[in-house]
C-alpha cells in the first residue's frame, strides 16, 4: 500500500483556485462532477531455488476467493471516488476552464428542473455528514505524502460544503417536495361571475342619455310643427289647398304671383326650333354669368327633381327634394327670400317635376309614395292625379301634347298608363316588362309610339302598340352598360340620338335615327359620375334649344356644369369660384331663354343667366 501510491493517477482537471460566486438558477447553473479513481493490485513477490525473484503474481490468480476479493476492490474503488458536485455561473466556468490549460476538461451537467437541485442539496448533505470528507481525509493520512492539488482539492470541498450548509436547502427541498407532490383537485372549476364594478360600460354621449353636463335629465324635446310631414306617412288622398309653408297668414305677396302665374302661363302656339352651329351655341353659353343674387336655398334637402317654366319674361324655377316638399322661386322678386314658396305635397323622394306642355299653369310631381299630383296655380289647388299605395313610382311623361295621357314607371319595372279626362279616378292599365326596375322613361319626341326606360342596366325602347298585360317584349336593348344606370333620353327635336349616364363612370351616345334591332353606339364619354350616397346622382339631358348638346353636373374641381357635343367634345363649363362652390347633381335648361338652372344636396339652386 505505501508504494501504491506513487502511481496513483486522477482522471479529472485542477480545480479553478477561487470560486467567485454560486448561482442557483436552472438557466446559468451547471454541475461539475468529479472523480478520483485509484487502482490497486495486490500482489506476491517469490524466489525461486536458485534465489531468483520471480515475475509477481496477482493474488487474484491464486485466490480461491476471487469473488471476495472482487467485491474488496469494488468497495474501495467507490471510497475512492467521492462525487462533488459544485455549482457556480456559466461565466466563472468558462474563466475556469481557460485557467487550466491542456488539463483535461471536467465532466459537466447542466440541471433540468428543480429535482436535480434537490439531488444536490441531499449529497452535499450527505458529504458534510463525514462520509466523503472523513474517508477521503483516512486514507490521505495513509500516505506518505499529499500533493498540493490534493490539499486545495480538500480545502475547496470544505468550502463548498460549508457554502452550501448556510443556504439551507435541505429545508428549502423539503418545501417543494410538498409543493409538487400535491395532488390536483379533479373537481369542476367554475368561472367566478365578473363583479359589475369590473365591467367596461361603453362610452355614451350625454345627448344620447338626455342628461345635460351636470346629470341633470334634460326635459322632453318640444313637439314637431304639423308642417313637418313623417317620411313614411302618406299623406291623405285628396285635394291639398295651396297655401305656402315658409308663409304665415294671408299673404298679399302669394296672391300677386299666383296672378301674374296666370299671366305668363297662357299657351302659345309652338314654334319651330333651329339648330344653330356649335361655334355660335358656344358663344351664347360664354355670355351666361351667375351672382349671389342668382342663388338661393328653395327645398328643405337635397335637391332630386327640377323644372324651368317656359315664360319668357320671368324665371320660374321649381324643386322637389328628398323629404317630399316641392319649393317654387321667382328669380325676380327682391329681397330674394320674399319670392320662394315651399309646398308640402308628399312623403317621400320628389322624383321628376314637369310643366304641362298643353297649359304651364300646371306644374306635375311625382313621388316614390305612389302619388302624382298637379298644381292648377289659377285655382290654388294641388290636385291628386293618380294614386297608388301598392306601387313606389319612379318617373313618368307625357303621351301627347295635350298632357291628358300619362305613362307612369314604377320601381318593380311595371308601366302604367294613366287617362286623366275620366271623371273621379284616372284610368289606369299596366303593363309587366322584364326589367329589373325602371328608374327613367321618356316618350320619343316625334314618334309617339316609342317610349325609353332605363332599368338597372339594360336600356329598352317599347312599341306602345304591341305592349301586352303578362309581358312587355323590348323592341330594341341596348346592352352595353356594365353597372347601375341612372338615366336615358332621347334628343328633344328628333330624337335621333339617345344619352345615357352610368356609373361606370361614362357617358354614351346612341344613334336612334334608324329603329332597328341593333342601335350603333356614337361617342363614349369618360366622365366621373362616382355622385356617392350623399349626392343625388348625375342625369345627363339634353338642351332643348341645342338637340346635339347636353348638360352633365361634375365632380371636378373647382366645381362646374359642363355642355358636351355628341361628339365627345366638351363645349363649355359653367364655373364660378365664389358663387358656384358645390356639386350640382340635377340641371335643367330653358327651353327657349339661356336660361341653366342647377340643383346641388343641401337645397340651394344655382342660376346661370344672361
Amino acid at each position: 500500500m505505501a508504494g501504491s501510491w506513487e502511481s496513483l493517477q486522477v482522471n479529472e482537471s485542477k480545480p479553478p483556485q477561487s470560486i467567485i460566486g454560486l448561482s442557483l438558477t436552472s438557466q446559468q447553473t451547471i454541475i461539475l462532477q468529479k472523480q478520483a479513481r485509484v487502482l490497486l493490485f495486490p500482489f506476491v513477490v517469490k524466489k525461486n531455488k536458485q534465489g531468483q525473484i520471480m515475475r509477481p503474481q496477482n493474488l487474484s490468480e491464486n485466490n480461491s476467493n476471487d469473488k471476495e476479493m472482487l467485491k474488496v476492490k469494488r468497495e474501495y474503488r467507490e471510497l475512492q471516488t467521492p462525487r462533488i458536485k459544485a455549482v457556480f455561473p456559466k461565466e466563472e466556468y468558462s474563466l475556469q476552464k481557460s485557467a487550466l490549460g491542456s488539463q483535461t476538461e471536467p465532466s459537466v451537467v447542466m440541471p433540468r428542473n428543480t429535482k436535480n437541485v434537490l439531488s444536490l442539496s441531499n449529497e452535499i448533505q450527505s458529504n458534510q455528514d463525514g462520509y466523503g470528507d472523513e474517508n477521503e481525509t483516512a486514507d490521505m493520512d495513509d500516505s506518505t505524502e499529499l500533493s498540493a492539488y490534493e490539499k486545495k482539492r480538500l480545502k475547496n470541498i470544505s468550502e463548498n460544503a460549508e457554502f452550501f450548509a448556510s443556504l439551507h436547502l435541505v429545508e428549502t427541498a423539503a418545501r417543494l417536495r410538498e409543493m409538487i407532490t400535491k395532488r390536483p383537485s379533479h373537481g369542476i372549476k367554475r368561472k367566478k361571475p365578473k363583479k359589475a364594478e369590473d365591467e367596461i360600460v361603453c362610452r355614451r354621449s350625454m345627448r344620447l342619455l338626455k342628461v345635460d353636463p351636470s346629470g341633470v335629465p334634460l326635459p322632453d324635446p318640444s313637439p314637431q310643427p304639423e308642417s313637418v310631414v313623417d317620411q313614411y306617412t302618406r299623406l291623405p288622398p285628396g285635394p291639398l289647398e295651396m297655401i305656402p309653408e315658409n308663409q304665415t297668414g294671408e299673404n298679399e305677396m302669394f296672391r300677386g304671383v299666383l296672378q301674374m302665374w296666370m299671366k305668363i302661363s297662357q299657351p302659345r302656339n309652338k314654334s319651330t326650333k333651329k339648330l344653330s352651329n356649335v361655334k355660335r351655341y358656344q358663344a351664347s353659353l360664354t355670355g351666361m354669368v351667375i351672382s349671389e343674387d342668382t342663388v338661393c336655398k328653395v327645398t328643405q334637402s337635397r335637391i332630386c327633381s327640377m323644372a324651368i317654366h317656359p315664360s319668357e319674361t320671368r324665371t320660374l324655377v321649381a324643386a322637389g327634394d328628398k323629404l317630399g316638399q316641392v319649393g317654387l322661386w321667382d328669380l325676380t322678386q327682391q329681397p330674394r327670400e320674399n319670392g320662394i314658396f315651399t309646398f308640402i305635397l308628399h312623403s317621400q323622394i320628389v322624383s321628376c317635376l314637369n310643366f304641362s306642355p298643353a297649359n304651364p299653369a300646371h306644374l306635375l310631381s311625382l313621388s316614390y309614395d305612389g302619388t302624382l299630383r298637379c298644381g292648377d296655380f289659377t285655382r290654388a289647388v294641388f290636385e291628386e292625379v293618380y294614386r297608388n299605395e301598392e306601387r313606389d313610382f319612379s318617373y313618368f311623361d307625357f303621351l301627347g301634347d295635350d298632357a291628358s295621357t300619362l305613362i307612369v314607371g314604377h320601381w318593380d319595372a311595371s308601366v302604367a298608363i294613366v287617362d286623366r279626362r275620366t271623371p273621379g279616378t284616372s284610368y289606369e292599365q299596366f303593363f309587366n316588362s322584364h326589367m329589373s326596375s325602371i328608374r327613367t322613361l321618356q316618350v320619343h319626341p316625334m314618334n309617339r309610339c316609342y317610349f325609353i326606360a332605363a332599368g338597372a342596366r339594360d336600356v329598352h325602347i317599347y312599341d306602345l302598340r304591341y305592349l301586352k298585360s303578362k309581358g312587355m317584349k323590348p323592341l330594341i336593348s341596348l346592352t352595353e352598360h356594365m353597372k347601375s344606370l341612372a338615366s336615358a333620353y332621347f334628343s328633344p327635336v328628333t330624337g335621333n340620338r339617345v344619352v345615357t349616364t352610368c356609373a361606370d363612370d361614362n357617358l354614351r351616345v346612341f344613334d336612334t335615327s334608324c329603329m332597328s334591332s341593333e342601335i350603333p353606339l356614337l361617342t363614349r364619354v369618360r366622365h366621373n359620375n362616382n355622385t356617392g350616397r350623399w349626392l343625388t346622382r348625375f342625369r345627363a339631358v339634353w338642351d332643348p334649344k341645342q338637340e346635339d348638346c347636353f348638360i352633365v353636373g361634375s365632380m371636378a374641381r373647382p366645381r362646374s356644369i359642363d355642355v358636351f357635343h355628341e361628339s365627345g367634345e366638351l363645349v363649355h363649363s359653367f364655373m364660378d369660384g365664389e358663387c358656384l362652390a358645390s356639386v350640382c347633381s340635377i340641371s335643367v335648361m330653358h327651353p327657349t331663354q339661356n336660361i341653366l338652372a342647377g340643383g346641388n344636396s343641401s337645397g340651394r339652386i344655382h342660376v346661370f343667366k344672361v
